[in-house]
């Protein structure tokens, strides 16, 4: 199919879906309602610079016409200034058009699942765990979605061993996708009275958030439920009731441990999701694994081994290794000012995915 094919395609469903939303089955139904919102929001930037290349279009083959037929010199002039522009602007568009075209990752339009764990370098990787929970935290806030700590391991008085939270907002995954890793920081610890640099790491893993239609457990069948009273560091107790939970999916042996809220029926509504999450990422890491000519990218592969980031405190400088990126300012990204690095990362994504289908198509022709 060529690309104004597809695109009179999507032009035609868009107006399709702008009629659906008279329709009283839709105003009726909040499901379809946001199913329908959101393929619109994803249909709509598309349909919109499709137009624009149509206008541009239009105009460079009225401009060549002028410029054929014209024999005053100031308007042959101002003819080919047309002709010149209407060229390059048909060019970007076609360009950022093929970008859009690219294959969706199915999972973008998913909320995450996110953990973070203190890795090497003890007190000081439970504090820097800690850091990066409050920078997702604060990212999340600035896009104006909602972040829920599921369940967390606190260490010492600013630190956290683990910490499991979920993240959901609409393009919550496109943009947190590439997170997983391994995160270094290199700094003075505040316990550091001789003032050496100490270097750090946390792992990031991040999961897409799965629904009940896409993982079906049978939880008669399929989990076995531990339920034993919520303690909190030191052993103190942190309710008085059983509710922290520890919920084993026995045809895989996943397990997953929740002690967060004082009710065990959020518990283990919160144990399910995360439980979900894990089964989808590896049913989808199972089926990239049997593609034999699956693409595996540097950028947003998630390999859990990978030390994708360094935070260097002295040098206020953030790398991004995948993509040999130093941005400075790092007090604002630990803050959540994360889209100037995770923009670089789609980008370098966009162009090595284009790239891929290139070469696939140079090698079927």
């Amino acid at each position: 199919m060529s690309l104004d094919a597809r695109l009179d395609e999507l032009e035609q469903r868009l107006a399709d879906i702008e009629a659906e939303w008279s329709k009283p089955e839709v105003a009726g139904d909040p499901a379809l309602s946001r199913k329908l919102g959101r393929e619109q929001a994803r249909i709509g930037p598309i349909v919109e610079n499709y137009r624009a290349l149509k206008g541009a279009r239009a105009a460079l083959d009225s401009a060549r016409h002028e410029l054929q037929a014209e024999s005053d010199p100031e308007l042959k002039e101002l003819a080919r200034e047309l002709i010149a522009e209407n060229e390059a602007e048909e060019e970007r568009l076609n360009e950022e058009l093929r970008l859009q075209l690219l294959p969706r990752d199915p999972n973008d339009d998913r909320d995450v699942i996110m953990e973070i764990r203190g890795g090497t370098g003890g007190e000081e990787a439970a504090i820097f765990a800690a850091d990066l929970f409050r920078m997702y935290v604060r990212y999340a806030e600035r896009h104006r979605w909602k972040a829920e700590t599921l369940s967390a391991s606190e260490s010492g008085v600013k630190g956290l061993r683990e910490v499991i939270f979920e993240i959901s907002g609409d393009g919550a995954w496109s943009r947190l996708k590439y997170e997983g890793g391994v995160h270094r920081v290199q700094r003075v610890p505040e316990t550091e009275s001789s003032g050496r640099i100490h270097t750090s790491t946390a792992t990031v893993a991040v999961l897409p958030k799965a629904d009940e239609v896409d993982v079906q457990i049978d939880e008669a069948r399929d989990l076995r439920i531990d339920v034993k009273r919520a303690s909190g560091p030191g052993g103190q107790s942190v309710n008085t009731t059983d509710s922290a939970l520890r919920l084993t999916h026995l045809p895989t042996g996943l397990v997953v441990e929740i002690q967060d809220e004082k009710s065990q029926h959020k518990n283990t509504a919160k144990a399910l999701a995360e439980l979900r999450a894990r089964l989808l990422e590896m049913e989808q890491r199972k089926a990239q694994e049997e593609e034999a000519e699956a693409r595996r990218s540097m950028v947003g592969s998630g390999e859990r081994s990978e030390k994708i980031r360094t935070y260097n405190y002295p040098q206020d400088r953030i790398t991004d290794h995948r993509i040999g990126l130093d941005v400075h300012d790092l007090p604002g990204v630990l803050d959540g000012e994360l889209d100037k690095l995770i923009d670089a990362l789609v980008t370098t994504d966009q162009a090595e995915r284009l790239a891929s289908l290139e070469a696939a198509a140079g090698s079927a022709s």
